[in-house]
């Protein structure tokens, strides 16, 4: 499998690594639970059909994009907990920074550790000189990670039929031009 092109990222908790056929059962299971689903897409569950197709989508994205959702795992026992990385499909409004994480995983500070690590390679791997993060509104959650990890509310937007909030980042030195 071509996964060599995918980075893996460590940080003090967390591997991020490459999504494979051996996450795919807890993929599955991640995707089938309506409370992780609730905020993402249409908000509906997948059956393992779609979360196969979900899967080979995010990978897929990197061959694209030269960017993607990374598995996340836990570094002291390789445990999928879930999934974040960087994505702009076609018809997003700019480079997205998303996260799903299985429901016993949340509340740990994994989203924002996983992200800020993300934001890194962002700003020093791709030269981004954005990348937001769009969070249904009531996701106060996922407000609060965008928030965490420096994300300013920008607007708020009807987002594939849902009212979004939209988080900008920028990179944390910009170049600041100076008159004369």
């Amino acid at each position: 499998m071509a996964t060599a092109d995918i980075p893996v990222i460590e940080t003090p908790r967390l591997r991020l690594t490459a999504l494979t056929e051996r996450h795919f059962d807890d993929y599955a299971a991640m995707l089938a639970d309506a409370d992780s689903t609730r905020w993402i897409g249409d908000g509906q569950p997948l059956d393992r059909m779609n979360a196969w197709r979900s899967m080979a989508m995010l990978l897929g994205h990197w061959a694209l994009r030269g960017c993607g959702m990374w598995a996340i795992e836990l570094r002291e026992t390789g445990e999928f907990i879930g999934r974040a990385g960087l994505m702009k499909p076609e018809g997003w409004p700019d480079l997205e920074l998303g996260w799903m994480l299985k429901p016993e995983h949340r509340h740990h500070g994994y989203a924002t550790e996983a992200g800020s690590a993300i934001l890194d390679f962002a700003w020093n791997e791709m030269h981004a000189q954005r990348v937001i993060s769009l969070v249904r509104i009531g996701n106060e959650a996922s407000d609060h990670v965008a928030e965490r990890l420096g994300g300013e509310h920008i607007d708020n937007i009807d987002f594939l039929g849902g009212a979004t909030h939209l988080f900008a980042y920028y990179p944390p030195h910009r170049e600041v031009r100076r008159a004369g």
